[in-house]
């Protein structure tokens, strides 16, 4: 086991915020994790899980050791009349198990392609796009307590997904602090307060991520943006590669390239509200863009609200809200004079209260602010 000492974090975050870990130790197996568990002068030091660090936003530098989940590995585990299991590793970058799953004939994941980050972090965040969620194509995952070095599973009910929520964003009864992008919690091998609704955040790091993809695979097109490729390309029998090229073309056209331009994806939830309440922000602003939801309720398009309001293209110091799209917030300072924390969460809350105070509604950030 190797700690390394005063390691930049900027590569390590989307949004290029610079930022160090006192100690960083790299986690590439279970046998990773379980040395710095057994180890006298880490085992109770506080400590901060770190994966693709494409959901974070860093106030500052990180005084817990960093665990950065660098666990590889890809492989089809089972093969039913129903469905196909694949497992990955929770280090694998989510994009290219995306495409790896297709280059293997396994179906199912196109529509996240071009989704930062790593596989670890996606049933923190249930990641979602174009019609499908995480928990749509979840079957379980391996963890390890970082308080007594069990390994645990749990299932999707364990995991208590919600929209861009789950089990891992909520603090345990104890209120002990959140990790990173990448981290989840447990409790050890009786997951029975899982079951109770307690949280699991900051109480473990994920190892493996197993996915069900359904047979006969059937494809998601319910997104006006896929049925105008549709229509476009006059392919009206899409197959999985084509959605995934779809969603790639149309991801990149409305987002900015985290490798060029730092960004930690979409900033705030889309937000729902009843439909009186949609009713009468209609009557002020008829052109709002909404969804109805299955549960009766409508959900509002964040991008569409922040952008009513005059905040597309404006900045905050190094901080700024994308020309395309301006759910996105970027780093305008550059690998040079790249944004800080503070900045980002600036502009973050000026947004918030502008939208506030013309539609009554609260966005809630999507990023873990540490």
């Amino acid at each position: 086991m190797i700690v390394e000492h005063n390691v930049p974090l900027q590569a390590y975050n989307s949004f290029g915020i610079a930022a160090r870990a006192q100690h960083l130790a790299r986690i590439a197996s279970e046998a990773d994790l379980a040395a710095v568990l057994g180890h006298p002068r880490w085992r109770d030091a506080p400590k901060f899980v770190l994966g693709g660090g494409s959901n974070i936003v860093l106030t500052g530098d990180v005084k817990p050791l960093v665990l950065k989940v660098e666990i590889p590995g890809r492989r089809l585990i089972e093969e039913t009349p129903r469905a196909w299991i694949v497992e990955a590793g929770a280090g694998e970058n989510w994009h290219e198990t995306v495409r790896w799953t297709l280059e293997q004939g396994l179906p199912g994941l196109e529509n996240l392609a071009l989704i930062p980050g790593t596989v670890g972090g996606s049933p923190v965040q249930n990641i979602g796009a174009y019609g499908v969620e995480l928990q749509d194509r979840f079957d379980s995952l391996d963890a390890v307590d970082l308080d007594t070095g069990r390994a645990f599973s749990l299932d999707a009910a364990q995991c208590a997904f919600g929209y861009r929520d789950s089990v891992f964003k909520h603090p345990a009864p104890d209120g002990r602090a959140a990790q990173a992008e990448g981290a989840s919690a447990g409790q050890g091998e009786d997951p029975g307060p899982v079951r109770a609704g307690f949280g699991l955040l900051g109480r473990a790091l994920i190892t493996r991520v197993r996915f069900r993809l359904p047979k006969p695979w059937k494809p998601v097109m319910g997104y006006l943006d896929l049925e105008r490729k549709r229509e476009e390309t006059g392919n009206h029998a899409p197959s999985a590669r084509d959605i995934f090229d779809w969603v790639c073309a149309i991801r990149t056209a409305k987002l900015p390239d985290w490798r060029v331009l730092g960004n930690a994806g979409s900033f705030f939830k889309n937000p729902t509200v009843t439909p009186e309440q949609c009713a009468d922000i209609i009557l002020r602003d008829p052109k709002i863009v909404h969804y109805p939801m299955p549960d009766g309720s409508i959900k509002l398009a964040a991008g569409w609200l922040i952008d009513a309001c005059g905040w597309k293209g404006k900045s905050v110091g190094n901080a700024g809200v994308y020309e395309r799209q301006a759910l996105v917030l970027v780093n305008r300072g550059g690998s040079s004079h790249p944004v800080t924390g503070g900045e980002v969460m600036t502009l973050a809350k000026a947004i918030q209260t502008s939208v506030y105070e013309r539609f009554g509604i609260r966005l809630e950030p999507e990023p873990v602010v540490v």
